[in-house]
């Protein structure tokens, strides 16, 4: 054989291999909404940055006549690229071949670019659009995952991981992303499950849909899986893009610095109106935030579940930073269960990767209830706690109202190794509310007044003067200065700039033993 003749065989298979399923699946890929694996490659890197890696594998299974159904790549396309001119590695599962079902093969060229980003210190994108197993193989798939699984856990907090489903993922296939740091999800075309509605019929009776067990709204306002849902297979491409530009290459980098022209020691009057004058009044902490940030770009993590916190990352004087910030619009700010769950794994995310954290507090407390004790809030609240009091990056408070009780303590309190603890004067930081401390406090003289409701409201009132403020706390030095509204911009970026050196360390541990 000839160079020439040699030179046009690679040719050949390498057109081969971009066909993947053939047209004929491809044009069912598209009548479904969704792009195809190579497709998708494309809008999310950079043109003409994708080096392939593994076209030419194929699967090593002989039995139920699979030797003769073999397809070059064999249903998943791997390789490197660049984000905005960031390197990163990518894998994408292809729908038309087999499904997208995972082989002993398809695993190990899955792990070939996990082990490759490990080395090289870059992120890692997988883009899901599979049957699950491949049935056909039996074990040796289930092993394919197990060891995806070990480096998606190997990886973790080393270089950031994110997980796109753009389709089905189902059975073990799930635990994956899990694992990974953020997933988003397509609305209409995505769903995720360990069983499906099928199975479910069978063993619990229940008659649900693949959309409603799974779907990008299940998992977006239900179980706190997806962290992101888009429209379609595009927009959760772009999504990813903005994402990166917060986060750095790796836990040894600091994050991306990005000019955005907004000055840094910009005063924003319409803070000094923010605040209700009745305490009992909400407002939007999302307001609050967009006139604090640069550019009032702020992109909200998980902005459908526990909407009662909020968490995000955005810039202040360019540098990235994670905002944790309790919502007085929903259940008055109250942190339950799932804001807890959210609030932790979000903190814990910041802390691996460098990322300051800002939290904004204005929080009443826990959320009372029988479904929230027998739920395991002490256990869940604690895991916010847990996470701040371990995080050694920047970490800076805004208390803007109410700090009241444990949570005053949970959300990055001085005591929790807070840098900077700023106060608005409108913070109110007590063990709770004034009219229930009165009640406690006052139980025996209120019992025996003749005008118990003219004498409650006298003491609420002291109370009120006494403790609902934040200088009791500003003289004890659990808050480091009480800042005008309009002055929290300027104040929070001087800080940023102060703590770009901080170093803070734990004792030397294997690790921790947070309480799942």
């Amino acid at each position: 054989m000839s160079k020439a003749e040699r030179t046009e065989r690679l040719r050949r298979l390498r057109e081969e291999a971009l066909l993947g399923g053939g047209e004929k699946r491809i044009r069912a890929q598209h009548e479904k909404g969704k792009l195809t694996a190579r497709e998708r490659i494309a809008v999310l890197l950079d043109e003409g940055s994708f080096e392939e890696l593994d076209m030419f594998v194929t699967h090593r299974t002989t039995d139920f006549g699979m030797a003769e159904r073999k397809v070059l790549g064999d249903g998943v396309v791997t390789g490197s690229g660049r984000i905005d001119g960031r390197s990163v590695f990518v894998f994408s599962q292809d729908f038309t071949v087999f499904g997208g079902s995972l082989s002993e093969a398809y695993a190990g060229k899955i792990c070939k670019v996990m082990d490759l980003a490990m080395k090289v210190g870059v992120p890692v994108i997988g883009l899901n659009d599979s049957g699950g197993a491949r049935i056909q193989e039996g074990v040796r798939s289930l092993g394919g995952y197990a060891d995806i699984f070990l480096r998606n856990t190997l990886a973790s907090g080393v270089i950031p991981q994110i997980s796109a489903i753009m389709g089905p993922c189902a059975g073990g296939a799930v635990y994956s992303p899990a694992i990974t740091d953020f997933v988003v999800m397509v609305e209409g075309t995505s769903y995720m499950y360990v069983t499906g509605p099928d199975v479910v019929k069978t063993v619990t009776h229940e008659e649900v849909s693949h959309e409603d067990l799974g779907g990008a709204s299940a998992h977006s306002t239900k179980s706190g899986i997806a962290h992101f849902t888009a429209r379609d297979d595009e927009a959760a491409l772009h999504l990813i893009h903005e994402l990166l530009s917060y986060l750095p290459l790796n836990n040894m980098e600091d994050p991306p610095f990005l000019e955005t022209g907004d000055d840094p020691e910009r005063r924003e009057a319409g803070l000094d109106e923010i605040i209700p004058d009745d305490t009992s009044k909400p407002y939007d902490m999302k307001e609050l935030l967009r006139m604090v940030v640069d550019g009032g770009r702020f992109l909200e993590v998980q902005p459908h579940y526990a909407e009662n916190l909020i968490v995000g990352f955005a810039r202040i004087g360019g540098q990235s930073i994670g905002i944790v910030a309790n919502q007085p619009a929903v259940l008055a700010g109250t942190l339950d269960i799932k804001a807890s769950l959210k609030g932790a794994r979000f903190v814990r995310f910041c802390d691996c990767f460098n990322i300051p954290v800002i939290t904004f507090e204005d929080v009443p407390g826990f959320l009372p209830g029988t479904t929230q004790e027998h739920g395991g809030i002490i256990k869940h609240g604690a895991k916010l706690l847990y996470a701040y009091c371990e995080a050694t990056v920047p970490k800076i408070t805004v208390i803007t109202r109410k700090a009241y009780g444990g949570a005053y303590d949970v959300m990055n309190s001085k005591h929790v190794r807070g840098d900077f603890n700023f106060a608005w004067p409108t913070a109110e930081i007590a063990v709770m509310g004034p009219r229930g401390a009165v009640k406690i406090i006052y139980r025996s003289e209120l019992a025996e007044s003749k005008d118990p409701a003219a004498l409650e409201e006298r003491l609420v009132a002291e109370y009120t003067e006494k403790f609902a403020n934040p200088y009791t706390a500003a003289e004890v030095g659990f808050v480091d200065e009480v800042i005008e509204p309009l002055e929290t911009r300027p104040k929070l970026y001087r800080a940023l700039q102060l703590l770009r050196t901080k170093q803070d360390q734990n004792p030397s541990k294997k690790h921790g033993n947070i309480p799942l």
